[in-house]
């Protein structure tokens, strides 16, 4: 009997008392874990396919240790720029032993919690703020004395401008400056 299940957005084919390594699980070593997301499983010939999952099928776990995965070196150069970079890195891994496979009706196990006690809070004193009023009908006056003043003030600032000197483009001014030259005569008669 196996089956292929969905263990923190990583799936991994499982046999009853077969340790796996997967992502860091929260949980102390020795705690029980369950994983509802089955994807199939497969008994005596007979296998069960989920769309997506299947409805009431459950691993049962037990965290064995949390360890550190080998190192993996990443090495990073760019050629005739003298750049080179090396970086290690250790991937957080739990080891699980996988209890017992159950393929309908199962409850999930309540997992074994540390409860943080926190101290009562003192009762502090509550301070009302103000009540803030709007009164619309000063906001209206107002809208109504600017919208007066714009026309006047728009009014006041048009004025008569000059008209604008006409510029001469280059080949008119070269036309004024020489004389045309008629043909076959000289530039001294």
């Amino acid at each position: 009997m196996y089956a292929i299940v969905d263990i923190a957005g990583q799936q991994f084919k499982v046999q009853k008392d077969s340790k796996i390594y997967v992502h860091r699980l929260d949980g102390d070593e020795g705690a029980e874990v369950s994983f509802d997301k089955v994807l199939l499983i497969e008994n005596e010939d007979k296998i069960m396919v989920g769309e997506p999952v299947l409805e009431g099928a459950l691993i049962h776990a037990r965290i064995l240790s949390h360890v550190k995965g080998d190192k993996v070196l990443v090495f990073k150069k760019k050629r005739r720029k003298g750049f080179k970079k090396l970086r290690g890195h250790r991937q957080f891994f739990s080891q699980i032993l996988i209890e017992d496979i159950i393929a309908e009706g199962g409850v999930k196990r309540a997992a074994v919690t540390k409860t943080k006690v926190v101290a009562p809070k003192a009762e502090a004193e509550v301070v009302k703020a103000p009540k803030i009023v709007k009164k619309t009908a000063e906001k209206k006056e107002v809208v109504k004395k600017v919208a007066e003043k714009k026309p006047k003030a728009a009014a006041e600032t048009k004025k008569e401008k000059a008209p604008a000197k006409k510029t001469t483009t280059a080949k008119a001014s070269k036309e004024t400056k020489a004389p045309a030259k008629a043909k076959g005569k000289s530039a001294k008669e």
